[in-house]
């Protein structure tokens, strides 16, 4: 298992992170109990991954209890590094959601309490409150770190400006800033990159990717014309939205190719392409039972060539927006490395055009 430092931390964390999303979950996502979850737990720690993710929404806190009654038995939690979540909302009264100071220590103690521990490793706040000053959020954040609560902060499913505002906010006091965001990225979704990728890459922040196989969609398992008994998109899951199937099929359709041809699943394709991304740190795996987490894990080993690399990026480039596409053709000569990254792979379709 690789190691990469998380953003600007000297934390390191294994390319793969556990998702447990479906520990105590509904059958539209998996439902996995605490038998289940404490062999899923071991097959990954015996695999050397190091990092959990959860959130105290998922199941109503259920998921949380789980992963903190497994990680309590057998010396598991001095082998692992527990990230969490707090925003949504956890209870009927008007302070029970959002990015206030009341909610997130209150809502940290509750987690600190269902995971069983003394520290979280890494403290997510996991969408953004407009309603909330920024400078209280992350003082709140700070207060959490200071007291020995939180070792470090990270974000998640914010926009570039929201990321700024929180590091110019926390730089202001000299206060902790975040090292991580998690976000939402794969080869059907290939947004993060025009704004959340170079900002990652600037300002030092770790890259984890939530469903990186779309909800599954990139498993190889859904095609043009035969769809899985059972998974999240059957069961009318809306994440990530697909504006394109044509585009999807288009994708899909080289993911297997490149997946048959080297005897693997398009699962293990789509994850290994994300691990080779610029600013990418680690992928959250999940699966609903042994077999699935088996194979995402092993694409960690799996290196795909420059060739499926390209057929890869070809086939899921978005065309470039902008100013993008404007600073392409007039300011490339006072661009910085993080900039022409981006724009670098457009170069041979704008001298088509």
């Amino acid at each position: 298992m690789e190691y990469r430092l998380l953003g600007r931390s000297g934390l390191k964390v294994s390319v793969m992170t556990m998702g447990t999303m479906t520990f105590g979950g509904s059958e539209r996502i998996g439902n996995t109990d605490q038998a289940s979850a404490a062999r899923q737990v071991d097959m990954c720690l015996d695999a050397g991954i190091n990092f959990y993710d959860t959130a105290n929404v998922y199941n109503a806190g259920v998921s949380e209890e789980i992963l903190g009654e497994v990680l309590s038995e057998n010396g598991r939690r001095e082998r692992a590094l527990v990230a969490t979540k707090v925003r949504f909302k956890m209870g009927e009264g008007p302070n029970q959601i959002g990015l206030s100071r009341h909610h997130i220590i209150e809502q940290c103690k509750a987690s600190l309490k269902r995971l069983k521990t003394d520290h979280i490793d890494l403290y997510q706040v996991h969408e953004w409150d407009g309603q909330t000053p920024i400078e209280e959020t992350m003082e709140a954040l700070d207060t959490l770190v200071r007291h020995g609560h939180v070792r470090y902060i990270g974000c998640s499913n914010y926009s570039g400006w929201h990321i700024m505002k929180a590091l110019m906010a926390a730089g202001a006091r000299h206060g902790e800033r975040f090292v991580s965001q998690q976000i939402h990225y794969s080869l059907h979704s290939r947004d993060a990159e025009f704004e959340l990728v170079p900002i990652g890459q600037d300002q030092g922040l770790g890259i984890l990717v939530w469903s990186p196989l779309a909800g599954g969609l990139l498993s190889g398992k859904y095609r043009r014309d035969s769809q899985p008994d059972s998974g999240r998109h059957v069961g009318g899951f809306r994440e990530p939205p697909v504006y394109d199937w044509d585009k999807l099929y288009d994708i899909i359709d080289v993911v297997v190719e490149i997946a048959e041809a080297r005897g693997v699943s398009g699962a293990q394709v789509a994850l290994s392409w994300l691990l080779g991304r610029p600013g990418v740190t680690s992928v959250i795996i999940g699966g609903r039972n042994e077999k699935q987490f088996a194979d995402n894990i092993a694409a960690a080993d799996l290196v795909l060539s420059d060739e499926e690399r390209a057929r890869l990026d070809a086939v899921s480039r978005p065309p470039l927006l902008y100013p993008y596409w404007h600073q392409s053709f007039t300011a490339q000569d006072r661009l910085s490395k993080v900039d022409l990254d981006l724009i670098a792979p457009y170069a041979e379709e704008f001298k088509r055009g």
